[in-house]
Formats: C-alpha cells, sequence, structure tokens
C-alpha cells in the first residue's frame, strides 16, 4: 500500500504529457483484432456522441480541488492516465464514490446500473477492486479445497441481511459479517475479516454486490474456486454485464431460494465447476495486460473530451470513437 500510494503521488504531481506521442505509436502498431477489440470495450464503457455532452464540462481538474472533492483513491488512478495530457485547460465532470444509479448528464465514474450510458466508466478505486491473484499466491487444486461455501462481508444492505438470516447457521455454509457492531444482528454474525489464504481453502466463494458491485468477484474469478452470486446488476471497467451465468459464475436467485440446491449440484458436478473457473480465468486475463488497460484508459479520457470540442485526435481514433 505504501507503493501505492507513493506511485500515486508521483503520478499527481508529475505529468509526463510528452510520453503521449509514445501510447499513440504503440496503439498505431497493434494489429487489427487488437484495436477492434479496443474499439468494443470504449463503446462499452460509453456509447455517446457529441450532441449528448449538453451542457459541455465546467469543472476544472485543479489537483487541490480533486483530492478535496474525491479522495485520493479515485484521484491517483484518474491522474495517472490525465498525466499523460496539458491537463491545465481541459474540463471533465466526475463523480467519485459507489454510483448505483444513472447519472442526469455524462460523467466520469467508477460504476453504474448496467448499460447506462451516461455513467461513463473508468477503471477507478483500483487498489481496492481490481484484485487478480499472483502465479505466487496459494491458490490450491479444485479437488484439493473444502466442499463449504464461503462468505466475508459487511452485511449491511438489505438483500446480505437477507442472507445471513437465511444461511448463517447452516452447516455447508461458512458466513460472517465484518465490520461495524452497530446492531445486535450484525453482533450475531461478527466473525471478523478472514485472510486470502483461508477463503482461497473453499471450492464456493459467495460473490454479492455491495452498494454497487461485489468487491471480491474479480480475484474470485481468477483462483481455482467457482464464484456463486446472483444475477449481476451494476459493472464497473471489468464489464460485469458481459459476465454470463453458468459459463463465468454459478448463478442464484436474487432470493437465495435455490442455494442449497445450487451448491447441491455443483458440488456434485466437478467438470462445471472445471468449465466455469477456466472461462473465468481465461475471463479476467484481459485485464492483466497492464500496457492494453492503461492504453484503455487514455483512450477513455481522449474520447471524452474529443467529443467534447476540447482536443484534437488522430484518425485513427476517430475510427475507434465512431
Amino acid at each position: 500500500m505504501l507503493f501505492y500510494n507513493l506511485k500515486g503521488i508521483y503520478h499527481c504531481l508529475v505529468p509526463t504529457p510528452r510520453k503521449l506521442k509514445h501510447k499513440i505509436k504503440i496503439l498505431e502498431s497493434m494489429q487489427d483484432t487488437k484495436l477492434h477489440r479496443i474499439k468494443e470495450r470504449l463503446q462499452y464503457y460509453y456509447n455517446l456522441k457529441k450532441e449528448d455532452f449538453n451542457p459541455k464540462p465546467q469543472t476544472n481538474l485543479a489537483l487541490k480541488n480533486m483530492l478535496k472533492n474525491h479522495g485520493s483513491r479515485y484521484c491517483y488512478d484518474l491522474f495517472s492516465l490525465l498525466r499523460y495530457f496539458d491537463f491545465k485547460n481541459l474540463k471533465l465532470e466526475f463523480v467519485s464514490g459507489d454510483i448505483n444509479s444513472t447519472l442526469p448528464t455524462p460523467a466520469i465514474c467508477k460504476s453504474r446500473p448496467i448499460g447506462s450510458d451516461n455513467n461513463i466508466l473508468l477503471k477507478l478505486d483500483s487498489a481496492r477492486h481490481f484484485k487478480f491473484l499472483k502465479k505466487t499466491q496459494e491458490n490450491n487444486p479444485y479437488h484439493t479445497k473444502s466442499d463449504i461455501l464461503f462468505f466475508r462481508g459487511g452485511c449491511y444492505q438489505a438483500h446480505r441481511k437477507d442472507f445471513m438470516r437465511k444461511f448463517f447457521d447452516h452447516p455447508l455454509i461458512d458466513a460472517g459479517h465484518v465490520g461495524s457492531l452497530k446492531d445486535l444482528e450484525l453482533k450475531k454474525w461478527f466473525k471478523g475479516k478472514a485472510s486470502l489464504k483461508t477463503h482461497l481453502k473453499h471450492k464456493f466463494i459467495l460473490s454479492l454486490e455491495g452498494n454497487d458491485v461485489a468487491t471480491n468477484l474479480k480475484w474470485i474469478m481468477s483462483s481455482n474456486s467457482v464464484a456463486i452470486a446472483p444475477k449481476m446488476k451494476f459493472e464497473t471497467w471489468f464489464m460485469e454485464g458481459k459476465l454470463i451465468e453458468n459459463i463465468h459464475y454459478l448463478k442464484i436467485k436474487d432470493d437465495y431460494s435455490d442455494l442449497l440446491e445450487r451448491l447441491e449440484f455443483i458440488r456434485e458436478n466437478p467438470s462445471l465447476a472445471s468449465f466455469i473457473i477456466h472461462n473465468a480465468n481465461e475471463y479476467t486475463k484481459e485485464f492483466q495486460d497492464q500496457e492494453m488497460e492503461e492504453i484503455l484508459g487514455i483512450l477513455v479520457l481522449r474520447k471524452y473530451f474529443y467529443l467534447t470540442d476540447q482536443i484534437q485526435v488522430t484518425p485513427l481514433e476517430v475510427e475507434l470513437f465512431s
């Protein structure tokens, strides 16, 4: 975390707009298949036209004000991309925090209800949300793990409380609340934090959305465990809206009424579990290509500034943005 903070401070304080040409050259040297994928993802993150930006953005990008209004984690990620721009005269609408509704006008943010175009997605709060397992981390083979469904998380939302009321004491489920003990139920459910190593001892890990997306979904999908979840309602840079039930995760009903049935089904079908784990692992690989991720982030901002008539772009970018 110290390195993350130091790197973030450096990006905020040391802009390097001269390096943008190098990034554009990398883009121009890419094969057509990669460029096609970049265009797909750009359109997924927002499919807006110039006329959609009315009124034009009014907020300047003064670092002091951005830090004051949005906090360091969001600003570190934003300025890691803005450093490639001469942004003193650029303006951008930016909303931080857990966004679970459609914004009234276009703005850069972390999350949105699936398919809400006004919410322009950027990879934000990445230190918390974009964790993937490294090869050096303990990730035991599926067949060696416990059959228990495992869950740890803050249980403040109604749907999480509903889950805990139904299954806290079930012998096939190890669930626990993490966080504030402000009421009797939370005290009853409290088990404290569990390490990643402890999570990875289980074949099945529950992924429940909170205020917006589930924080644990990305690293579960890079592991040898199966993510079990209701159908996603929110999405981030990870494009949760593209995940396919029973292909990338095992789907359960929103009210958990089929949870035990689905749990028994996946326990008795290791071949399906292996299939889901393989597909989930493959899905996460794209988001671990750091060069591609950075170029895509730059292009999300380039497209924004282009559509709001603040910069000129290359002919290739015009094609990617169309």
